[in-house]
């Protein structure tokens, strides 16, 4: 535990390093494809009265100055699969977008979206030596929590404080400074497979590059799509990747829970590559001009002209009606979504006062989408497209960068994590286990 601790301490240090230096570069390893994004940061009021723009959402102290994206390689279910192909991966994207940035950058910041997260919510209490809450305190408060036995080759990916109480007052976003002469404290605690973790670690030091913050993809892109209603009332945020969905809960503005369903928009293409005898860029081509999950009668008489090169002329004029496809289509979305809806139950997400569920990420730009999920999810559905941010350019705006867009503002913006404090040497403390969702059923 105290290894990775003094590993994530190190990081926040080289993450501070590079923003003093002012330039760091944003990588999302996706199954379908690498995103890297490069941001420069300055004084807060540098780009206001150009841009005619307000600071949303505190996002004015950095611009998007280098954008590309490369076709994924060695990346499976959102964890590295082949080394040295994802090494060339992300070598491309980070060079393409260095050029256009017209800078070398040394300093990554990268999110994953596989590595089987599970979230563990738990909680410490102390008295207070003084009446006055310190910033020693609040290290004692999180040092008291109690961490379960999370097993072997398990890393901690985040660990954030997302409720205080003082006394009998609760929902305190930041004792500091306030009187009281008990203070307890709740926290969300993510634990993702070490390989995983190790081999993007791995992968991005042979790139030449230092790795100065990592993120789950599920916990970056609600940043970015969910609004500030939705973070602070309560909402799931359903990431539909390629070869991973990643979902997350919102609650006061902190994520309480995660995890990832090990299917995407990578398998819905390899239904119809399989269903229509198709390789698979021709079937990503049909799935993203034709796919659909609702079929109408209109859609029987719609013809779709499949091609093909393979020489044989029956085989290469032969059509499909967009039923047919949807008829292929349907059943793996609901598929994913019944897993997605399985996670949720398990997190108690209905037990939230609001329980509003934004889908975003490339998966979810599928016609009719929203209508099937919230039958199925039985809630408010809405499709989420990340927050503007200064310098994107409108290529990378779509709901396919949700989690790209959220690293930055992880980047620029990162929530106090328990290595943020400087905690009491001795104190990696005993075993117990709430539900993740129990702190806040009886805080509010």
């Amino acid at each position: 535990m105290s290894d990775l601790y003094a590993a994530q301490r190190a990081m926040r240090n080289m993450r501070k390093a590079a923003m003093q230096r002012g330039v760091i570069a944003i990588l999302d390893v996706g199954t379908s494809k690498i995103a890297c994004l490069v941001l420069r940061f300055d004084g807060p009021d540098q780009f206001r009265e150009q841009d005619g723009l307000g600071a949303m959402a505190g996002q004015s102290a950095f611009r998007v100055i280098g954008a590309a994206t490369t076709r994924s390689r060695g990346v499976r279910f959102g964890e590295v699969d082949a080394m040295a192909e994802t090494e060339r991966a992300i070598r491309t994207a980070v060079q393409a977008a260095q050029k256009m940035a017209n800078v070398r950058v040394d300093h990554v910041i990268a999110c994953m979206a596989g590595a089987e997260p599970r979230s563990y919510g738990l909680n410490g209490e102390i008295e207070l030596s003084e009446e006055t809450v310190t910033e020693q305190d609040v290290s004692r408060c999180l040092a008291s929590c109690d961490v379960p036995d999370y097993g072997a080759g398990r890393d901690v990916l985040h660990a954030q404080p997302v409720n205080f109480a003082l006394d009998h007052r609760s929902g305190l976003g930041d004792p500091r400074g306030q009187l009281g002469n008990r203070l307890a404290a709740d926290m969300h605690m993510l634990t993702v497979d070490s390989t995983a973790v190790q081999n993007l670690a791995y992968c991005i030091k042979r790139c030449d590059l230092e790795l100065a913050g990592l993120a789950s993809s599920a916990y970056v892109s609600g940043i970015s799509a969910l609004v500030e209603d939705e973070q602070e009332l309560g909402a799931a945020c359903i990431d539909l990747g390629g070869g991973a969905t990643g979902v997350s809960i919102f609650i006061k503005r902190h994520m309480i829970f995660a995890d990832s369903v090990r299917m995407g928009g990578e398998h819905v293409t390899s239904d119809i590559s399989m269903g229509l005898q198709v390789p698979a860029a021709t079937a990503e081509r049909i799935k993203t001009f034709y796919g659909g999950v609702h079929a109408t009668g209109m859609d029987d008489r719609e013809m779709i002209d499949i091609g093909g090169d393979t020489g044989d002329w029956e085989h290469d004029r032969r059509q499909v009606s967009r039923s047919e496809l949807i008829g292929i289509m349907r059943p793996r979305v609901e598929e994913i979504l019944e897993e997605v809806r399985a996670r949720l139950d398990a997190a108690g997400f209905d037990q939230l006062p609001s329980q509003s569920i934004v889908l975003t990420g490339g998966g979810s730009q599928i016609a009719g989408l929203d209508g099937l999920a919230s039958r199925i999810l039985g809630q408010q559905v809405r499709l989420g497209r990340p927050l503007r941010v200064q310098g994107l350019p409108q290529a990378a705006t779509g709901a396919a960068f949700a989690s790209a867009v959220g690293l930055s503002l992880f980047a620029a913006h990162p929530q106090d994590e328990w290595w943020d404090f400087e905690l009491p040497a001795d104190t990696y403390p005993a075993r117990s286990l709430r539900r993740a969702v129990r702190w806040f059923r009886e805080n509010w």
